[in-house]
């Protein structure tokens, strides 16, 4: 949001060794990604940023206190003024836990939602949604049955007005929205977004009519980006160069 610069993870063809890269808009297009200045040693993945763009929510392994990490969990990393990255801190339980956390996405008032295999939830890997007190004590809730399954649900994304909730699951995307402070039961989007069962890492455009995400396009085990709009059209993402 600050830079216009490019966050985004690449693994191996076999969806291994995730590591998250950056690239830069020039006048000849995007630069070569490169490690950003915060990279880890551990594998490290979805990137996203605060509003503001001056905090970046991610997940990683690397090692704290000496220890090498085996599990997942959620961190963050701050911009100073002059645009530099600082010292990634990682997340206090109960946001973390001994499980696996995934895809760390802030909505509008503060809140954050997140994915995790920790007990408690309806499934094999759930939706939780966390909001801080007065006091910065964070408060974790599972979002329940009408967002989770007995299945994987590990992505969830809420758009710029808070009112609906991209969902990321073993079979593909759904979305649910919201009516009284309450989740409605999820639907799942139609075939344009779940065309093979592989889209992941949802953005929404700043005006929320556009949806940047990944796709295995099943050639030569390959990622791709995919945008998918609703009228009127948005001209988003920007193009590089900027024309």
């Amino acid at each position: 949001p600050l830079t216009g610069d490019l966050y985004f993870v690449r693994s191996s063809p076999a969806f291994v060794g995730w590591r998250i890269l950056v690239s830069t808009c020039g006048p000849s297009g995007w630069s070569e990604p490169t490690s950003p200045g915060f990279a880890g040693d551990g594998v490290e993945a979805d990137p996203s940023f605060s509003p503001d763009g001056q905090h970046l929510f991610f997940i990683s392994t690397r090692s704290t206190d000496g220890i090498h990490r085996t599990d997942l969990d959620l961190w963050r990393v701050d911009r100073d003024t002059a645009g530099h990255w600082g010292v990634p801190v990682r997340l206090p339980a109960p946001l973390n836990s001994a499980s696996q956390e995934w895809y760390p996405r802030l909505d509008g008032e503060g809140a954050l939602y997140f994915g995790s295999s920790r007990p408690g939830g309806l499934g094999k890997t759930d939706i939780w949604h966390a909001r801080p007190d007065a006091r910065g004590d964070w408060h974790v809730e599972n979002l329940g049955a009408a967002v989770n399954s007995a299945d994987d649900e590990y992505e969830a994304l809420p758009s710029p007005d808070g009112n609906r909730l991209i969902i990321a699951t073993a079979d593909g995307m759904y979305e649910s929205t919201r009516h009284d402070g309450h989740w409605l039961p999820r639907t799942r989007l139609g075939p344009a977004i779940n065309v093979n069962g592989s889209e992941i890492g949802a953005l929404f455009s700043p005006g929320g009519r556009s949806l940047l995400f990944a796709r295995d396009t099943k050639t030569g085990a390959s990622g791709e980006f995919v945008v998918w709009r609703t009228r009127p059209l948005e001209a988003w993402p920007p193009s590089c160069p900027h024309q």
